[in-house]
């Protein structure tokens, strides 16, 4: 039995991580870190782990954490983990990392995120159907939300050779903002609306155009962000401009399909669907569903991707990952549909 520590549990990701982990075979939380929050079942804060968790918030020291756990996930706003994750790393314990600390070189991170790194690491960046070498690793980054939804609905076309440009637009459930409100998150603000932000300037951005850079390099990425009034899920739309070379003789949609069937081959949380994804389809489950249109125009590829983004966009991924690291099966405790409708 895997014994798991939790850095920072009183969000919507570490809720997450507990509920994914009560229904896993092979690993039990035996640790949930928050200082406001010490002491405090966590079923009074996450309600809907009444009767299914018995821990209480605790605020250990690494030395201690690193102790009592094999794996630890550290789910603290970025520029916390950096406090977190090295010490961890020097303890002897394997880490998945939820925040953006260790996502971009550390040049990058510093550009994006307009701050000194204070203690950098290198990490493998944790999407297994892009980066194999999350097996068996030490220490991995989680991927965004959105850059998860974003660059596996590309990236089968990216590695190709067909894209020249991918123009991202995706929508997010509120949830993507975290559980302490803001304007945006205002029920008033958002019900009956959908919100455009930072619509050229995304943080995200970074990390999409860092994953299919490797796939293609020189690929441009374009990518707005919209919330939605849901709670949960992300659908991207990739509208993948293809090479001049491709311009009126794009591949068909059977070739097209051979090529997402033959990059996600082994890839077990990824489907393609027929038609266009929903997210009733995934909700709750750590699942990827890909549909796709080729425009008669013959210049672009429309590719739609779905995601829950608190499960494969956050804490069901960082499971996969730590199945990957410590040697169970990939599917081990996510096997489990969306809960539709």
């Amino acid at each position: 039995m895997i014994k798991v520590g939790i850095i920072g549990g009183s969000g919507y990701t570490g809720g997450e991580l507990l509920r994914l982990l009560s229904l896993h075979p092979g690993a039990e939380a035996v640790c949930i870190t928050s200082r406001k929050l010490e002491g405090t079942p966590v079923g009074d804060v996450h309600t809907h782990l009444r009767g299914i968790s018995s821990l209480k918030f605790e605020s250990p020291t690494i030395s201690e954490i690193a102790r009592r756990c094999d794996f630890v996930f550290t789910a603290v706003p970025h520029g916390t983990a950096m406090d977190w994750v090295p010490g961890l790393l020097d303890e002897g314990a394997k880490v998945v990392d939820l925040s953006a600390d260790y996502r971009l070189p550390l040049d990058e991170f510093e550009k994006t995120y307009k701050m000194k790194h204070k203690a950098f690491r290198e990490a493998v960046f944790g999407m297994p159907e892009l980066h194999p070498e999350v097996r068996g690793a030490a220490f991995v980054a989680n991927p965004g939300c959105y850059p998860t939804g974003a660059s596996l609905a590309a990236a089968p076309l990216v590695e190709a050779g067909l894209a020249e440009r991918v123009i991202f637009d995706s929508k997010s459930g509120i949830s993507g903002a975290g559980i302490a409100p803001s304007p945006t998150s205002h029920y008033p603000n958002l019900a009956e609306n959908v919100v455009g932000y930072k619509l050229t300037t995304h943080r995200h951005t970074a990390e999409i155009r860092q994953e299919l850079s490797r796939l293609s390099p020189g690929v441009k990425v374009s990518f707005t962000p919209h919330v939605v009034p849901a709670i949960r899920g992300i659908l991207t739309t990739a509208h993948v401009l293809v090479k001049d070379e491709f311009a009126g003789k794009i591949p068909d949609k059977t070739e097209i399909s051979k090529i997402y069937q033959e990059f996600y081959k082994d890839a077990p949380f990824v489907r393609m669907v027929p038609g266009v994804p929903s997210l009733g389809a995934v909700r709750g489950s750590n699942f990827c569903d890909i549909g796709f249109e080729v425009d008669g125009s013959g210049d672009r590829i429309v590719v739609i991707s779905a995601i829950d983004n608190l499960v494969k966009g956050a804490s069901g991924q960082a499971i996969q990952n730590m199945n990957l690291m410590m040697g169970p099966g990939e599917t081990e405790g996510l096997w489990f549909p969306g809960g539709a409708p």
